[in-house]
């Protein structure tokens, strides 16, 4: 580019011949002494070298020649002065090309070279060429690097050496010599031609500024350099890194045209120095809503605390998602998690706290509590130092009122536990691979609606996906694979969990969960979990096997469907109750399981899909449904489908409601499980009082409470053969375990009957 041609730009001062009233003898600013008239100088006609020239004798230490006018300085506009001089007699000079620079207010811009490299004249008519380059970036051969804040300058050259010397002068030359220093200049925008320097100590931000607001559309270039940028930046054209930037943790690097980690990776040059700052640029209105990782893989040795990372949002509510890429953990000991040991005290009453908690210093939000007493997925919430006390994710069913506890914080690939809360945030088509050396994202304490979409967990330590709080409200699990460390190992030896929920609403769909110590343990109401595959086998022979599913909430009032159940349970319990035992609440109620594939191979015989295990006395069930599902036992034989863990509390039989076991299918299965059940009932000897024995058909060892139908299948008859035409009443929960149902008839008969038994009232 060439300004005097694309913009009408004049850079030339006029020649001598115009007269030498525009030539100073001082800066070239106006009011200084010129060369019209003086003694030491005249305009020479005809020399045989130049025609028109300058004859100027030196009489002054530095003799300035300096043209009058404002050779305008433009960024990104790079100026060569020249001029052909020789010596005529005397004492020979040294020659320079030299300026003045100018600010746009008319002062002068201190501190920068204003003078070119230095040739000396030895030799009488000899023409000698004196030149320089002059520029406002920072460039290999830019004699005179000036700044942004200049705006003009005063040309032209100095004879410097000893005084009495004449020489003689063609007229100055100053050319846009941009070409030489950029390449496609039309697509191009170098920071360097805006005064960027690229030392990293300099704040380069203002070129930066420059160079962007310039480029209107081009690509903006950060050449070869390091830079450093000392205050929030935004570069709205398309950015290409040859170089790499510095900034503070709290400076902000916002790419408007290329908003993507492989760029943020050419900015930084380091993989994650780049996702941190492109996820903090991310939460601070980039005009994107989404974080595309290009692909790239990021190696990490440690975990990623996402809030310190954007360091100026501790909330944050608007959709966001980060996509496509992999986290890829390397071994490292800030891996290992921190475990503290502490003494506190617990009050039912006060359910969610933890106080006189010894040592509480030490221990960490978001840290899993264990102890006598907990229940499983119990997590540090909250801490506050100064009153020794916490606040936990669940209450806890039964410990002593002072006891000893374990806080154990794992390490997570991405930590946002700092947020004190998170809204719709996305994780979308990312491979978390841990390599067995750490866990996978802890979520915020509280927040809604986060969602992790055609993800990959492979091989976490210890948990594939943590809710310390209730940022898991409305969760969202979907298409996602989860595969564990601790494939070798026995069932019961695995620790590793898939996800926990302690709040309502989650959807965990189309998954698949790979020999994981537990799928999940959900807390809350109102999940969805649909579509899944989990499956927690072993090679033990008929080994014992764990829960896969696990309900931590009575009422629970969710929905179980579709889903691929292999070689686990699901398991109902109370555990995350600080008064265990019913008293005026919701007991075991509202559970839909429908339309799922329950299988199991080579384990023992006692083994079932479906178990309720009370933490309390006084539970029922009251709402459960198990229809239409298929359940297959392989290598050996099941007794049954379902039970009750009675090993705290069994379940109160007698105030069973609303249960339904229907339209199921049963392989390797000794005993189907039915509500309501129909059975054929034959009576070849005559009896007033027949007795059907139902109980082995009904669920979880109930009673018989319900007849709803008994239809005589061919005629009744009495001893003397005569057909019976009145018809029994019903006696329920009958013997002693109150599993029998008695007809009774007015008269000793026999027959055949089709009864309807049910194992609870339907309301």
């Amino acid at each position: 580019m060439n300004k005097t041609i694309t913009d009408g730009v004049v850079f030339m001062p006029p020649p001598f011949v115009d007269g030498l009233a525009v030539w100073s003898s001082e800066d070239g600013t106006p009011g200084s002494a010129t060369y019209d008239g003086a003694a030491n100088a005249a305009f020479v006609p005809a020399d045989s070298d130049f025609g028109g020239c300058l004859e100027l004798q030196k009489t002054q230490t530095t003799q300035k020649l300096r043209w009058m006018g404002q050779t305008p300085m433009e960024p990104g506009c790079y100026l060569r002065i020249r001029a052909y001089v020789k010596a005529v007699s005397g004492a020979f000079p040294d020659v320079r090309i030299a300026g003045w620079a100018g600010r746009a207010d008319g002062t002068h811009a201190t501190g920068y070279t204003e003078t070119g490299p230095s040739v000396t004249l030895d030799t009488y008519g000899k023409v000698v060429e004196v030149s320089a380059i002059v520029g406002l970036g920072n460039r290999g051969g830019v004699d005179m690097v000036w700044g942004q804040d200049v705006a003009y300058g005063h040309f032209g050259l100095d004879l410097t050496g000893s005084n009495g010397g004449v020489v003689r002068i063609d007229d100055i030359i100053i050319e846009d010599i941009t070409d030489a220093f950029l390449r496609k200049m039309l697509d191009v925008v170098d920071v360097r031609d805006y005064g960027a320097v690229g030392d990293g100590v300099t704040d380069d931000k203002a070129a930066f500024d420059a160079a962007d607001a310039a480029a209107n559309g081009r690509t903006l270039l950060v050449s070869a350099g390091t830079y450093y940028i000392g205050s929030n930046t935004t570069i709205d054209s398309p950015v290409r890194f040859e170089g790499s930037l510095v900034m503070p943790d709290s400076a902000r690097l916002s790419l408007i045209r290329n908003f993507d980690l492989p760029t943020y990776i050419d900015a930084f040059g380091d993989e994650v120095l780049a996702f941190r700052k492109a996820f903090q640029a991310l939460l601070n209105y980039t005009d994107h809503d989404t974080l595309d990782l290009g692909g790239r893989r990021i190696d990490i040795d440690g975990p990623i605390d996402m809030q310190a990372a954007v360091g100026n949002q501790t909330s944050f509510l608007v959709r966001r998602r980060i996509r496509n890429g992999q986290f890829y953990v390397l071994s490292s000991t800030n891996w290992d998690p921190d475990v503290v040991t502490s003494q506190g005290s617990y009050n039912p009453a006060n359910p969610y706290q933890l106080t006189g908690v010894t040592n509480i210093a030490n221990i960490q939000p978001g840290a899993q509590v264990t102890g006598t007493g907990v229940g499983r997925e119990v997590y540090v919430k909250e801490v506050n130092v100064g009153a020794g006390s916490l606040t936990l994710s669940q209450p806890l069913y039964g410990p002593a009122a002072t006891q000893s506890y374990t806080f154990t914080r794992y390490k997570y690939i991405l930590d946002f536990s700092g947020f004190a809360q998170l809204n719709r945030m996305v994780l979308d088509s990312i491979e978390f691979q841990a390599n067995g050396f750490c866990n996978g994202i802890l979520l915020a304490p509280t927040g809604e609606n986060f969602q992790i979409k055609d993800c990959f967990f492979i091989k976490p330590k210890h948990k594939a996906v943590t809710s310390h709080g209730t940022g898991c409200q409305d969760l969202h699990i979907d298409r996602c694979q989860f595969i564990s460390d601790e494939q070798s190992l026995a069932a019961t030896a695995r620790v590793s969990v898939g996800f926990n929920v302690n709040a309502n609403d989650a959807k965990i769909r189309n998954n698949r969960f790979q020999r994981m110590g537990t799928t999940g343990v959900l807390h809350g109401s109102g999940h969805l979990i649909v579509g899944n595959h989990w499956f927690q086998g072993d090679n033990v022979p008929d080994g014992p096997r764990v829960p896969g599913l696990v309900f931590t909430k009575e009422n629970v009032k969710s929905v179980v469907t579709g889903n691929y159940i292999d070689n686990n349970w699901i398991e109902w319990t109370n555990e995350h109750d600080a008064y265990p035992d019913f008293a005026s609440e919701y007991s075991f109620g509202g559970l839909t399981i429908t339309g799922n594939i329950f299988t199991a191979n080579d384990v023992a015989s006692y083994f079932t899909w479906i178990v309720v295990k009370p933490y309390g006395s006084g539970h029922f069930i009251s709402g459960l449904h198990v229809n239409q599902n298929t359940f297959k036992a392989i290598n050996g034989q099941i007794d049954r489908v379902e039970s009750v863990d009675d090993s705290i509390a069994g379940l109160d039989p007698w105030r069973a409601r609303n249960i339904t076991f229907e339209r199921n299918t049963f392989t390797g299965v000794a005993q189907v499980t039915l509500c309501p059940v129909t059975l054929e009932f034959d009576q070849n000897t005559d009896q007033s009082t027949w007795t059907l024995d139902p109980s082995a058909y009904l669920p979880f060892g109930g009673n018989a409470r319900t007849v709803t139908a008994v239809v005589a299948e061919g005629e009744i008859l009495d001893s003397a053969g005569n057909r019976v035409t009145a018809m029994p009443y019903v006696e329920v929960n009958a013997g002693t375990l109150n599993q029998y149902v008695q007809l009774v008839w007015p008269t000793p008969c026999r027959g055949t009957v089709q009864v309807t038994v049910r194992v609870d009232k339907p309301i």
